[in-house]
């Protein structure tokens, strides 16, 4: 059964990410019965995912604003503004911002991701904890808890 949902965006969490970055969960598991999550993340030059897999759901990216570049297995991909990736589940991949901000809308089908997201991040509503840093021990932690695999560290440019 669909679900309605409707939030303005005051009412969304926003987590800190990569890079201290900004990610904001739109939509997530039980807004939307299980169907779909939805994240905005802003982003800055040089942020980048680690190499990894997910084994429940297909992801899609959108540039709203910005470029990166985008690996899928070995295979790199550069995406400009209003660019789109889709990648199906349990396939390596990674991304690299190269201009100086992203606006980056994510969604994945099911829903469910945003358990890595929200284990991983900080919640900014929350005082910050003094020893709270996002590093590849806390990822690799929170990729177990929403079903992710981090196979390895971010890419390089080239």
């Amino acid at each position: 059964m669909s679900l309605t949902y409707i939030a303005q965006a005051s009412d969304h969490q926003r987590l800190e990410w990569i890079g201290g970055s900004v990610m904001s969960v739109l939509l997530d598991a039980d807004a939307t019965g299980g169907q779909l999550t939805m994240i905005r993340t802003q982003l800055k030059r040089g942020d980048a995912s680690p190499v990894h897999m997910h084994s429940n759901e297909d992801e899609m990216f959108m540039l709203l604003k910005g470029s990166g570049i985008f690996w899928v297995g070995e295979d790199r991909h550069e995406v400009d503004e209003g660019g789109v990736v889709f990648l199906p589940r349990n396939l390596p991949h990674a991304y690299r911002i190269t201009s100086d901000t992203v606006d980056l809308l994510t969604l994945c089908t099911p829903g469910g991701v945003e358990k890595f997201f929200r284990a991983a991040g900080h919640d900014l509503r929350d005082p910050k904890p003094d020893n709270w840093a996002l590093t590849p021990a806390t990822m690799a932690q929170a990729a177990i808890v929403g079903g992710q695999t981090i196979l390895g560290p971010p890419k390089t440019d080239a």
